[in-house]
């Protein structure tokens, strides 16, 4: 990794401040670059768009040239290169004692493999995202641990976690308005950490065609790895949907919906929404909701409005091997990502939008929190939040949590079923189900858009204490309309468990 010492950050950013370097510096580029037309990036180089997927895998930056390496930090730099739909360049700065310094990635920086020396590929100079490394599970090894690749696209991993569900810097009309956009990161600082730092700071900036924005990162490693947030956004002109903290993941099949010809039980990199709403004075009394995800076969969008929230997230429950039987994918290892708002966000709403995938290459599942209110073009927009890459649940709560949705029935005599007539069994456990006998007169509310013919709430055997399943009856009203189910668990008027929502798209 070549260091040019004498290059500066863009006039536009630093001039406006002799002191060190920092947020402010990369919002007042995000504010000049609003008040211009939108510059988008050259065509498509049709050469490296063409290289296929086992070649630009191949392409490898060397690991004797990572950024640090030699500095003895706990965090090492490495780039990708440019290639396929990866065709923009980053503009990548270092800053060293609050000075920031201009990056160059060459192309001898990367190696070629077998494959692409067979294709005549050619890295090209430049890098298109970043990976940083850590001393994450074993001392003196380092192991990745966040990666910025494509538009505003960052993934990160705990402590023996796998790659699985992303997030983004920012959601714009994914939902609604004349169809999404994907502003991108187009340049990044770097704040050089000392030598046993655990924690790597940096900076981006973001543009697309209707806004531009400022974001400070702050990325800690450990058993779950924690990325602090905060954005300055400006908007050029208005938009029908601003989506803020956005996470995207691939849900294929699950206990609710299992795949045809597959011998995995289930296939996802998330099994569920949960939101903590917060109350209207911005305390913890809100309530706790579960969504089970599905793979519909249109697109789908749900949102849950809220006069305040404390949290959400797209969070991987199953955690037991059997549950996906794959000794490649892993899935029992995907980490959930859990958005915890840092200052108030005021009223908005949760959108979710699934939509249907074939298998398990695509992402389907976005959500991300819509505020009530926005500025005018032109005026600040601040948020900052806090993602949490963890294995374990994010929430501390008392009450029981949704384990499993099933969708379908068990034997029917004949004559079949009447079409839109379906059973869902729903299970709750832990929590304050655990100090429950069998016999306890649990109370099983639900609300429906359909007609609900039975409802009915059991405790399990006594080999598995604390663990009730509702099973629910219902009839769809109508096959054109979706189907919204809400329910709750109660003993004498307490509630015992997080509330279980569920939808059904349009058949």
């Amino acid at each position: 990794m070549l260091v040019l010492a004498g290059l500066a950050a863009p006039l536009s950013v630093f001039a406006a401040s002799a002191a060190a370097f920092g947020f402010d510096d990369v919002a007042r580029e995000a504010q000049a670059l609003a008040r211009r037309p939108y510059r988008a990036p050259p065509p498509a180089d049709a050469q490296l768009a063409a290289w296929s997927y086992d070649d630009y895998r191949d392409i490898r930056f060397r690991p004797e040239r990572a950024l640090w390496r030699d500095r003895g930090s706990l965090f090492q730099l490495h780039f990708f290169p440019l290639g396929r739909s990866y065709q923009r360049p980053l503009q990548l700065y270092e800053v060293v004692d609050g000075q920031p310094r201009a990056l160059q990635v060459p192309a001898s920086d990367f190696s070629v493999g077998r494959v692409a020396a067979a294709s005549a590929v050619q890295p090209q100079p430049g890098a298109a995202g970043w990976r940083v490394s850590f001393a994450l599970n074993t001392a003196g090894r380092h192991d990745e641990v966040a990666v910025f690749l494509g538009a505003s696209y960052f993934r990160a991993v705990g402590a023996h976690q796998g790659y699985g569900l992303s997030a983004r810097g920012l959601a714009v009309d994914t939902v609604g308005g004349r169809g999404e956009e994907f502003p991108s990161f187009t340049t990044f600082w770097f704040e050089r950490p000392a030598a046993q730092a655990r924690e790597l700071r940096f900076y981006a900036l973001l543009d697309g065609p209707r806004v531009s924005g400022a974001y400070r990162f702050v990325l800690r490693p450990g058993s779950s790895t924690v990325v602090d947030v905060q954005a300055r956004l400006y908007l050029r002109e208005p938009v029908a949907t601003l989506g803020i903290a956005p996470l995207t993941s691939m849900f294929l099949a699950g206990e609710n919906q299992p795949a045809a010809h597959d011998y995995r039980p289930e296939v996802h990199d998330s099994d569920g929404l949960l939101i903590a709403a917060g109350d209207a004075h911005g305390g913890d009394g809100g309530e706790l909701i579960w969504r089970a995800l599905t793979n519909p076969q249109r697109p789908f969008a749900t949102s849950f409005a809220l006069p305040a929230l404390r949290g959400f997230g797209l969070l991987q429950r199953d955690r037991a091997f059997s549950s996906y039987e794959d000794l490649e994918a892993h899935y029992e290892r995907r980490p959930s990502a859990w958005v915890e708002p840092v200052g108030a966000w005021g009223p908005g709403r949760v959108e979710l939008l699934q939509f249907g995938t074939p298998d398990e290459t695509h992402d389907n599942i976005a959500a991300y929190w819509v505020p009530q209110n926005l500025p005018p073009a032109g005026a600040p927009i601040d948020f900052a939040w806090r993602v949490h890459w963890t294995l374990r649940e994010p929430v501390d709560t008392p009450l029981a949590r949704v384990v499993q949705t099933r969708r379908g029935h068990g034997f029917v005599a004949a004559p079949p079923l009447p079409r839109g007539k379906q059973q869902l069994h729903v299970d709750f456990a832990g929590g304050r189900l655990q100090s429950l006998d069998a016999g306890a007169a649990v109370e099983a509310a639900i609300s429906a858009s359909g007609n609900v013919r039975e409802l009915s709430a059991r405790a399990y055997p006594h080999s598995e204490p604390g663990r009730w399943r509702v099973s629910i009856d219902f009839e769809r009203v109508d096959a054109g309309r979706p189907v919204d189910l809400r329910l709750q668990l109660r003993l004498a008027g307490k509630l015992l468990a997080e509330t279980w929502s569920y939808a059904l798209a349009p058949e």
